[in-house]
């Protein structure tokens, strides 16, 4: 039996769009890719999900790998890309049913230490029992520690939680690790769909 919900943020909870962030901020089109490829795609990034390194030593040592041209576009993107998060359509609607149900709701989500500033964005927040964030405790999706260490931190059994990601990586690690798991692909109709048939009650 289904008693807690289990969310991911970025692509779940909120808008999470490199791309959108890239155009925003990047001026010439011809350096999208070298942005993409040095900030969004890089080690550090990862780092600063895994709570080793912070925003700034990010920045850093991604500005080292570009022209000087393009460290004002790190800076400004590194700084400010969190202002744009907005949430993605029904899915607040859905955690705050949930909740009225009487599911316990969590979050459990790869994100840098800057989360703690700006969760106040988030407005389905405010319904959620516990957040686990990869920062705090120095993991990040897809290892099993992460889900493990989740587990344990807020004493849940595994067969009664569902997580719900927009990585089909992040779900078969969660799967393995005794969890149910919904991929969600935007459509908050399928995915109260796929929650029904794990049985959790969550009317289309």
């Amino acid at each position: 039996m289904i008693k807690n919900v289990v969310f991911d943020m970025g692509g779940v909870l909120i808008d999470f769009d490199a791309q959108r962030y890239i155009t925003r901020f990047v001026p010439d089109p011809a350096d999208y890719e070298p942005i993409r490829r040095e900030l969004f795609r890089s080690l550090e990034w990862v780092w600063t999900d895994r709570g080793v390194i912070t925003d700034e030593e990010m920045a850093e040592a991604v500005c080292a790998r570009l022209p000087e041209r393009l460290h004002p576009v790190v800076w400004d993107i590194v700084n400010n890309w969190h202002q744009d998060i907005p949430p993605l359509e029904g899915v607040y609607e859905l955690v705050k049913e949930l909740k009225g149900k009487g599911y316990r709701i969590y979050l459990l989500s790869n994100t840098c230490t800057r989360f703690h500033d700006f969760r106040k964005n988030i407005p389905a927040l405010e319904f959620f029992d516990g957040e686990f964030v990869s920062c705090d405790f120095h993991f990040v999706k897809p290892e099993p520690g992460i889900y493990l260490r989740f587990l344990e931190y807020f004493r849940l059994r595994p067969e009664e939680c569902v997580f719900i990601d927009d990585d089909p990586r992040n779900i078969e690690a969660a799967v393995r690790c005794g969890m149910g798991g919904v991929i969600f692909h935007g459509d908050t109709a399928h995915l109260r769909l796929r929650l029904r048939e794990l049985g959790v009650d969550a009317a289309c």
